[in-house]
């Protein structure tokens, strides 16, 4: 009953040491930027703004009919938005404020598999699946183990069964950011088994839930989750600066692979596998800079292989990497969030190019 994915490259020190005692502090501002680009590109387009909308994460899904939509979620307004991936231009919104099934609740992390969309909601602590392309909802799951979910990312580890990983980033004190104790961050990462029966009809159950609770591998403010089942790894985004924003290498399994990147400059965000064949390609991380930086590593390796950044696209959360062709983008397109108000548009071989990307990955 799940259509086959489509979407190729799409597969969304303050430290309490040994104590158990929570953390005291708040986040501080944005830095200046350290990291200089080795490139800055023109971007392909910039959709019309609105305002209030507080967009957060997005993907992109093909249509029957041939078109790209990236669907967004809008945590401000409660809402999905729909963006044709060729123009940006904006075609609609689906849902609204609400608890029951089809409304949100602060929606944040999104992600798509085949013609199942799930959409995290922070407010509502729960995880809605839809049937695309009416989004046609099938129901909601999680309310009773997710307390702050924020990033979602999924894959088929075998023949109709999904797994869906949550990261869940509640805290001690949101007003004060004060974080968990760090035996509770043994729960920053649910997964859950998803199917669809016969009839359509939702199947879920908790498989457990994870997080490393060592000074150098723990979570602790955590929101994007992306994963990449040929080398066995999940990347997840840590976002505390009190003790250096960074990508974790976790495996599949929920085990921390001892390695993070390089700190980044301001928060690490968005994550997005660019897959230019079953093995090789490359990650592409958001750096929440003004402008915003783009660092792009190796997929295998996790070798740094250049940073860019667009000529307008600023502060960005989330992205997503569409690496098929459409009529404007013959090898797919790098789409991320502007601002809050607006996406953007990053022809790949434009990337490729500027970065003198080696491999499979189309120039």
């Amino acid at each position: 009953m799940i259509r086959n994915s489509l979407l190729g490259g799409l597969w969304v020190a303050l430290l309490a040491a040994c104590s158990t005692a929570p953390l005291h502090t708040s986040t501080p501002p944005a830095p200046a930027p350290k990291t200089a680009a080795d490139a800055i590109l023109q971007e392909a387009w910039v959709s019309e703004p609105v305002p209030g909308d507080e967009l957060d994460s997005l993907v992109a899904w093909p249509t029957e009919d041939g078109r790209v939509w990236l669907i967004a979620t809008a945590k401000a307004t409660h809402h999905l938005a729909l963006y044709d991936a060729d123009t940006g231009q904006r075609l609609r919104t689906v849902g609204g404020p609400g608890t029951a099934v089809g409304q949100f609740n602060r929606p944040n992390g999104i992600a798509v598999f085949g013609d199942l969309l799930f959409v995290a909601e922070r407010d509502n602590h729960r995880v809605q699946a839809f049937r695309l392309p009416e989004f046609a909802p099938l129901g909601a799951f999680g309310a009773d183990v997710l307390r702050s979910p924020y990033g979602l990312w999924v894959h088929e580890p075998a023949p109709g069964v999904l797994e869906l990983f949550v990261t869940d980033s509640f805290m001690a004190d949101f007003r004060t950011m004060t974080l968990p104790p760090m035996a509770e961050l043994a729960g920053r990462v649910k997964r859950f088994q998803v199917r669809i029966e016969d009839g359509g009809k939702l199947e879920t159950r908790l498989l457990g839930q994870f997080g490393d609770t060592g000074a150098a591998g723990a979570l602790r403010m955590v929101e994007s989750i992306a994963g990449d089942p040929a080398h066995g790894r999940l990347l997840i985004a840590e976002e505390d600066r009190r003790v250096g924003s960074t990508l974790r290498d976790y495996t599949l399994a929920g085990h921390y692979n001892g390695r993070s990147l390089a700190t980044f400059d301001a928060d690490a965000e968005g994550i997005a596998l660019w897959a230019c064949s079953a093995e090789h390609g490359y990650w592409v991380a958001v750096d929440q800079l003004t402008p915003t930086r783009f660092r792009v590593f190796d997929r295998a390796t996790l070798a740094p292989a250049g940073v860019f950044s667009g000529k307008v696209t600023s502060n960005t959360d989330g992205e997503t990497v569409y690496a098929m062709p459409t009529p404007r983008f013959p090898a797919g397109a790098l789409f991320a969030l502007h601002n809050d108000v607006s996406l953007a548009a990053f022809d790949l071989r434009d990337i490729a190019r500027a970065l003198d990307l080696k491999g499979d990955c189309p120039r």
